[in-house]
């Protein structure tokens, strides 16, 4: 059994539409990637999870249930994303709605950032997401069309000074979504971007920020609380359900109003 759509979908919008289809999810084992994973569940979705974090991953797909097929992928490696995407399809069908989540916002300064952290950084942040939207090109093709949903950053929008390879990437996100579904509207494939701002996950928290630094950006934001995986995982479902089904190369910050 899955999640119950019930605790989920509480005072929620549920999606029929995802009600069956399969959904891939990149760096899905834990942050803002599991609350997606969660959300798919309690919309009847069956999800594939790629992640490099094993025992994370494994620990999600127990907890949310048999409608998740974790598999352990090292998102840098095309090969590996093509056997993985393979795996997924195998046991849960065409993929429907892919959602690129994976990144890696690592912080380096200007003067000792090397062309191999520059690398490192365009290989997880951008460049898998093209190499994983190729490997389920196939089988959403023929099955009709589906949903693409790829996740930017806020940082890329208002020019975090540490962050040049990770913000570079995440501005190209938006050049390459909106580039796709130029080329895959005819086939009935949206291609959409969702642009988080300053979700305070547990890996945030505990590598870059303070409880005073998490105040400070609750305050520059319109709405003053919390913005939480979640919100961007709601924005993520009406993205990958046909309730959008007119909605193609657009960029969705959802950050709280923040300035």
């Amino acid at each position: 059994m899955c999640l119950d759509r019930v605790v989920l979908g509480d005072m929620l919008a549920i999606y029929p539409s995802l009600q069956g289809r399969t959904a891939l999810v990149t760096g899905g084992a834990t942050g803002i990637g599991a609350a997606i994973v969660r959300r798919f569940a309690a919309n009847g979705a069956r999800i594939g999870v790629l992640d490099i974090q094993k025992d994370a991953g494994q620990e999600l797909a127990a907890e949310v249930g048999e409608c998740v097929q974790f598999v352990p992928c090292d998102l840098t490696d095309v090969a590996a994303i093509r056997a993985a995407v393979t795996e997924v399809e195998s046991e849960l069908g065409p993929v429907r709605a892919l959602v690129n989540n994976a990144a890696n916002d690592q912080r380096y300064s200007i003067e000792d950032l090397t062309p191999e952290q520059w690398d490192a950084s365009e290989s997880i942040n951008l460049r898998q997401q093209f190499f994983t939207v190729q490997a389920v090109l196939p089988g959403m093709k023929a099955a009709g069309g589906g949903a693409i949903v790829n996740l930017s950053s806020t940082a890329s929008l208002w020019g975090a000074p540490n962050m040049l390879p990770y913000t570079a990437a995440k501005a190209a996100v938006v050049g390459l979504t909106r580039s796709l579904g130029s080329a895959l509207g005819s086939f009935d494939i949206r291609v959409n971007a969702v642009a988080p701002g300053g979700v305070m996950t547990e890996r945030q928290m505990r590598l870059w920020h303070t409880p005073e630094s998490r105040a400070d950006m609750v305050a520059r934001q319109a709405i003053h609380r919390d913005l939480l995986a979640e919100d961007i995982a709601d924005a993520v479902m009406f993205l990958s359900a046909d309730d959008s089904r007119m909605i193609t190369k657009q960029l969705l910050t959802v950050d709280g109003g923040a300035r």
